[in-house]
């Protein structure tokens, strides 16, 4: 490829390397000029720009994209069109991706300037969520290097959809455990099964008993139930204990006893006759991310977990969801050994009262005294609503212009440039456009297919991909005034798991809100268009109205005399 400075006359044909005003024109970097566009920088005084011309052998950024994503697409993926040399391969359904790291890696070693990004192995995503990118660095590579790549990548991202399957669960019990105990631990579990397309068909409590267990499961099994979870009134502590045993008892076999995973270390993969049976950990019994995920989430999708998956596991195991945990008792500081045991172990009515987030209608409840706070626990996210069909607007709000450049674009560069992490930008809409315009940006996606029925849809889709945050910001995409100085001073007025946190400006209450995490389940079970406005009302004792000396906290983008008013404030 030819590249650098090149005279304006005769630059017809050469791709522009960097954006360019020409009068009242800008030309954007990656354009291939015209005689026309020649024309205008000529006439707008400049004499040279900086280019690119193809030579003989050599691909365009564009078709080279488009070759290795088409490539590199298995079963269960859909191929945007290319655009700014790069393509993404999203999912057409929910499931699992699933990957080649060997692969992957030889395509990403055949030349530097073909790229290929992917999701985390076996990451479940939502139908529409992006699983690969091909990005082509220079304005053009070798089309040899084009056709090694796409060979070494071809088929190397797939995605396995979810089975549909019907499991059983199975809850142990000593005499005094309560029902609100083995209520929220069910609830978790239904919740889990339900975000991996599958149903709880099945549920028994029965006694903590070798017998008692092998005879549920057997009978779990009989029924066609797959998986079969078993969750203890006590953890797994040997392979010779209660629900090792009765899975034996009831003719299966223990794959491995244990993981590499924090939290999710006390877990139990086993067969019964081809059906997955799983000792459930303690940790569990609250819904923030563990091993047990990992586990269940490739068992509703059909892929095999052998006892070495599992061994591998380990390296990235120490999970940054990591439980909070009691405080190591007196007298066993020296030992390590905590109030509750390990963190698998702990009190089935600690476990509950530490996990607010357990059941999707518990009441939300105080994090408990004895909670160790971990740097997690004050990470923040924001959560970007930009699904909206924009109805007043008559046209996508979202993507339209201000000041050059996107409304969407702007309001998410506020959130990355200020403390919140990570930044998930929930599309719906005219996805396609709404990523375009947010194209580079370091930002987690997450579709929303549902958006027509409200921004409770979005509020659901984006709670759901905040991962470990101890709160989440709650951005409109249609805020361009937003600064990052306003999103942090809503930050730094989260003190504890209790308060909501509302700017304001002269009295009136503005975006973006900060919702604690022990609210995201109610948040999550909202309905229609009204957002999480009424839970304001409902939690009204523990709002903080936090005063802001700017009106940008007010301004959206609701109208096209409202786009306009914003256009004049800098003409």
């Amino acid at each position: 490829m030819i590249f650098g400075p090149m005279a304006v006359e005769g630059a017809a044909g050469a791709i522009l390397a960097h954006t360019t005003r020409a009068g009242d024109r800008v030309l954007k970097k990656g354009r291939v000029l015209s005689e026309a566009d020649a024309a205008a920088l000529a006439a707008a005084g400049l004499r040279e720009i900086v280019g690119a011309r193809l030579e003989p052998g050599e691909l365009d950024e564009h078709a080279a994209a488009a070759a290795v994503a088409a490539a590199l697409a298995g079963a269960g993926l859909v191929l945007d069109h290319t655009r700014t040399g790069r393509s993404n391969l999203h999912a057409a359904t929910a499931g699992l991706a699933l990957l080649d790291r060997a692969a992957l890696a030889a395509a990403n070693d055949v030349h530097e300037g073909i790229t290929v990004a992917t999701v985390a192995p076996y990451t479940a995503v939502c139908a529409g969520d992006m699983i690969a990118t091909v990005k082509i660095i220079p304005f053009a590579v070798p089309a040899a290097a084009v056709e090694a790549a796409a060979a070494a990548a071809r088929g190397a991202v797939a995605l396995k959809p979810w089975n549909g399957c019907r499991g059983a669960l199975i809850l142990t019990r000593f005499a005094d455990t309560t029902e609100r105990v083995l209520e929220r631990a069910a609830a978790a579990q239904r919740t889990r099964l339900t975000r991996c397309g599958a149903t709880l068909a099945s549920e028994v409590r029965v006694p903590h008993d070798t017998a008692a267990v092998a005879d549920a499961i057997a009978v779990a099994e009989a029924a066609g139930m797959d998986p079969i979870l078993v969750l203890g009134a006590s953890a797994i502590v040997d392979r010779r204990d209660v629900i090792p045993a009765a899975l034996e008892r009831a003719g299966g076999a223990i794959v491995r006893l244990g993981m590499p995973v924090d939290p999710g270390n006390l877990l139990l993969l086993g067969q019964l006759r081809g059906t997955t049976v799983l000792g459930v950990p303690g940790c569990a019994r609250s819904l923030k991310r563990s091993g047990f995920d990992a586990v269940l989430e490739r068992a509703c999708a059909g892929v095999p977990v052998p006892a070495a998956d599992l061994a591998a596991m380990g390296i990235g195991g120490l999970l940054d969801e990591v439980s909070v945990r009691p405080e190591p008792r007196a007298g066993d500081a020296a030992t390590g050994t905590t109030e509750g045991g390990t963190a698998d172990d702990a009190a089935p009515d600690a476990a509950a009262d530490a996990a607010p987030d357990a059941a999707p209608d518990a009441a939300p409840t105080a994090a408990p005294r004895h909670a160790v706070r971990t740097a997690d626990e004050r990470r923040v996210a924001a959560v970007v609503l930009a699904a909206g069909r924009a109805s007043r607007m008559g046209r996508n709000k979202l993507i339209a212009e201000l000041d050059g450049a996107p409304i969407v674009r702007r309001t998410v560069a506020a959130a990355l440039e200020s403390r919140a992490r990570p930044v998930v930008v929930v599309t719906g809409h005219e996805a396609a456009a709404v990523r375009d315009a947010l194209d580079g940006l370091p930002v987690t996606f997450t579709h929303n297919p549902s958006y027509a029925e409200g921004m409770s849809t979005s509020l659901r889709a984006g709670l759901a991909a905040v991962g470990p945050a101890s709160a989440a910001l709650v951005c409109l995409g249609d805020m361009p005034r937003l600064q990052p100085h306003h999103l942090d001073a809503v930050i730094a007025a989260h003190k504890d798991a209790e308060t909501i946190v509302v700017p304001t400006f002269d009295g009136k209450r503005g975006n973006p809100v900060l919702w604690p995490r022990r609210y995201f389940a109610e948040m999550a079970a909202l309905t229609g268009d009204t957002g999480a406005r009424a839970l304001l009302d409902r939690y009204a004792d523990q709002v903080a109205f936090l005063p802001i000396d700017d009106p940008a906290i007010l301004v959206d983008v609701d109208t096209p005399a409202a786009l306009a008013a914003l256009r004049g404030e800098r003409a």
